[in-house]
C-alpha cells in the first residue's frame, strides 16, 4: 500500500521530470549532487527539511524565505497521514482524548518530551530506514501538541536518572537541548516530571517502560512497548499490575521541585 512518503518522492520524480532534467542537473539547481537526488527519489536516504527547502527555493514558484513552500508542506501535512505504524494509531487517539497521562520511562525521555533532534537520534540508532525514522519523527511532533493545545491534557512522567545521563553517540549538542526543553516543559503547570535517583537502587519499574491513560469516561487503558511493536492493554489484571507499578515507581522518586533542580544540574553537564 502506497504511504505518504511514497506521494511525496513521487510528486520530487514528476517535479523533476515536467522540467525536462536528468537528476545531475536537477541536482544542481538545489545545490545537491545527481547520487544525492536519485536515492531521495528511490527512498534510499529520507528528504530531510533542508533538501525540501532547497527544492522549493528553486522550483516553487510561490516560494517565499522564511516561509514553508510547497514541498515543505507536504512534507509536513501528508507524513501526518501514515507516519504512525496500524498498532500505535489506536494509541494516539486515546492519548489525544484522555483526561490524564502517566508516563513511566526507565531509558528515554517520554516521545511527548523530546526534541526533534533527541527524537531523531533515538530513532536512527534502530532498525528503522531512513525514511521510517522521518516519518516517525513527524509522528512524535505531531502527538506532541496535545500538551501545547488550548486544552492540554495532563502528563505525570516518571524517569529514571539514568534517562538524563544516558549520552547519545555520535550526536553532540543533543542531550543539552533536550535538557533545557524537558526543564521548561516540566514548568508547565500541567506537566509533571518526577526522577527516580541513583540511591533508589534496583526498583520495580527497571522491567520497561508504560504509559496510562485515564479516559474520560474515567476508565483506564496502558500502553506497553516491545522490541517489535507496542500494545494498547485493557485487562483487568493487567492494568491492576501496572497501576500498583505506578506507585512504587512514583513513590521512589524525587518530588516534582528536586526532580526540576535534578533535571537542570544535570543539562549543565552536557554544555
Amino acid at each position: 500500500m502506497a504511504t505518504a512518503s511514497d506521494y511525496v518522492l513521487n510528486e520530487l520524480r514528476l517535479l523533476r521530470a515536467s522540467l525536462g532534467l536528468s537528476q545531475e542537473e536537477f541536482g544542481r539547481t538545489i545545490g545537491y549532487s545527481g547520487s544525492h537526488v536519485s536515492s531521495v527519489e528511490t527512498g534510499g536516504r529520507p528528504p530531510t527539511k533542508e533538501y525540501m527547502e532547497a527544492v522549493d527555493r528553486a522550483h516553487d514558484p510561490a516560494y517565499q524565505p522564511g516561509r514553508e513552500g510547497r514541498f515543505m508542506r507536504m512534507l509536513r501535512d501528508l507524513a501526518k497521514l501514515d507516519v504512525a505504524p496500524t498498532w500505535l494509531r489506536e494509541w494516539i487517539e486515546l492519548e489525544r482524548d484522555g483526561t490524564l497521562l502517566r508516563w513511566y520511562e526507565p531509558a528515554f525521555l517520554p516521545g511527548l518530551l523530546q526534541t526533534e533532534a533527541y527524537a531523531r537520534a533515538i530513532l536512527a540508532h534502530s532498525l528503522l530506514l531512513p525514511a521510517e525514522v522521518e516519518q516517525r519523527v513527524a509522528s512524535r511532533l505531531e502527538r506532541q501538541q496535545i500538551l501545547t493545545r488550548e486544552s492540554p491534557v495532563p502528563l505525570v512522567a516518571v524517569l529514571d536518572v539514568m534517562v538524563l545521563r544516558r549520552p547519545i553517540n555520535g550526536h553532540p549538542g543533543v542531550m543539552a537541548e533536550q535538557l533545557e526543553h524537558l526543564a521548561k516543559m516540566a514548568e508547565l503547570p500541567h506537566v509533571h516530571v518526577l526522577v527516580v535517583p541513583e540511591d533508589a537502587g534496583i526498583y520495580l519499574g527497571l522491567q520497561g517502560a508504560f504509559i496510562l491513560a485515564t479516559l474520560t469516561d474515567g476508565a483506564v487503558v496502558a500502553h506497553l512497548d516491545h522490541q517489535v511493536k507496542a500494545q494498547v492493554v485493557d485487562g483487568v489484571d493487567d492494568l491492576a499490575t501496572l497501576q500498583r507499578t505506578w506507585e512504587v515507581v512514583r513513590g521512589e522518586a524525587l518530588s516534582r521541585r528536586q526532580s526540576l533542580e535534578l533535571i537542570k544540574e544535570a543539562a549543565q553537564t552536557w554544555t
